[in-house]
């Protein structure tokens, strides 16, 4: 079995389109003159065709025709029913802003439940972020590779890609961090996981950052599905994740346990803003930066996705009875889900991510050691060879 464990790390560690171990492997000369584009990318050759009405998906102009709809149309009703229809709901408002407001709940500390609407808004920003994602790295990502000397067409879609797995995972790192001090969770206060369940009106910020983060996700699958990224060899790897991430997404929203949903979320964002920078620098090739980046990386993946995610864990399993009496049953009309075998359903994905993260951490291990012992020479690999396995 040590045999089998130690040939597949090495295939993955040598494997230049791996999603962690690709970007740490030596690269080709900056100085490359493979020839390269000056014009907007045009969509690459191993994208299958794309129906029309997704062309939002590929092009930053037709998302943001998309979204602007239904500002225009919310704006119109806006101006127009006080006089037509006074009093009536705007029906256009659920696509960019929150529904499900708790009536009951104080103008000074609004609460918001779970409704139908979300789906509509999930739906509005997975057009958002594609907005986004293709916009940051027409005209941001590329220019600033080749700023940075990157000529190599393949390298520079890399490099896009970790630009905005940057800026994402930044962003919603410290947005997770903001949340959690609005709740009593903060800092990993793990037994308010279940104190007072069910959770169910959620805090207007808790409720939007949730559903946003499900947009992300929804949004990075369909990058997938519609291989607007080059397929990697661990493709498959990636869409299980992916549909992994949403079921859980999904699945701790629907069942009220969005405070333990905010500690995941933030344990995995943080680290990963972290890991994305550490593969920029490995890709403009400052080699002494990128290592000290790799191991301050290597200390914060060590305390969010171990021992922060671990806390988690324990949680789960020993402090579950702290959910109250009443809510210990399967009883949806009331929010409530948590029987006793529900412990079990909780925690089991998040052992095996946590297992799937020590895999990882394994690897990261051998990739720093490898960096900071093995000195060997980053252009080792030709641009041919780079043709065939980065392109």
């Amino acid at each position: 079995m040590s045999t089998a464990l130690s040939n597949l790390t090495h295939h993955i560690e040598v494997d230049p389109n791996h999603h962690l171990a690709g970007p740490f492997l030596p690269q080709s000369p900056l100085s490359s003159t493979t020839p390269s584009r000056s014009s907007s990318p045009v969509l690459p050759s191993h994208r299958p065709p794309v129906s029309p009405f997704l062309k939002w998906a590929l092009h930053p102009a037709a998302a943001l025709n998309l979204l602007i709809i239904p500002l225009i149309l919310y704006t119109n009703w806006r101006l127009l029913a006080p006089y037509v229809a006074p009093g009536l709901p705007n029906p256009f408002a659920p696509f960019f802003l929150l529904s499900g407001l708790v009536p009951s709940s104080s103008p000074s500390d609004p609460r918001y439940a779970k409704s139908y609407w979300d789906l509509l808004f999930i739906a509005y920003y997975v057009v958002f972020w594609s907005l986004v994602r293709q916009w940051l790295t027409i005209n941001v990502s590329r220019p600033i590779a080749r700023y940075f000397g990157i000529r190599r067409e393949a390298k520079i879609n890399r490099f896009g890609e970790q630009a905005y797995a940057l800026f994402y995972f930044a962003i919603f790192g410290a947005w997770g961090y903001r949340v959690m001090t609005q709740l009593p969770t903060n800092w990993y206060q793990t037994e308010y996981f279940w104190i007072n369940y069910p959770h169910w009106d959620m805090k207007p910020e808790l409720k939007r950052y949730y559903l946003m983060q499900s947009a992300y996700w929804c949004q990075q699958l369909l990058v997938l599905v519609l291989r607007l990224e080059k397929p990697r060899k661990d493709y498959s790897e990636l869409v299980a994740h992916h549909l992994v991430t949403l079921w859980l997404v999904g699945w701790s929203y629907l069942i009220n346990l969005t405070l333990i949903g905010n500690a995941v979320f933030m344990s995995m964002d943080i680290p990963d803003t972290f890991l994305a920078f550490s593969k920029l620098l490995n890709y403009i090739q400052w080699n002494v930066a990128k290592i000290f980046a790799y191991v301050f990386f290597m200390f914060v993946w060590t305390y969010f996705r171990h021992y922060l995610n671990l806390k988690i864990l324990w949680s789960v399993w020993y402090e579950f009875h702290l959910i109250p009496q009443a809510a210990k049953q399967w009883k949806t009309e009331d929010g409530v889900w948590l029987v006793h075998w529900m412990r079990y359903q909780v925690f089991a994905p998040l052992f095996l991510l946590q297992l799937l993260n020590l895999f990882w951490y394994y690897l990261m291990w051998r990739i720093l050691i490898r960096a900071i012992i093995t000195k060997k020479a980053d252009d080792e690999r030709s641009d041919d060879e780079d043709d065939n396995k980065d392109d």
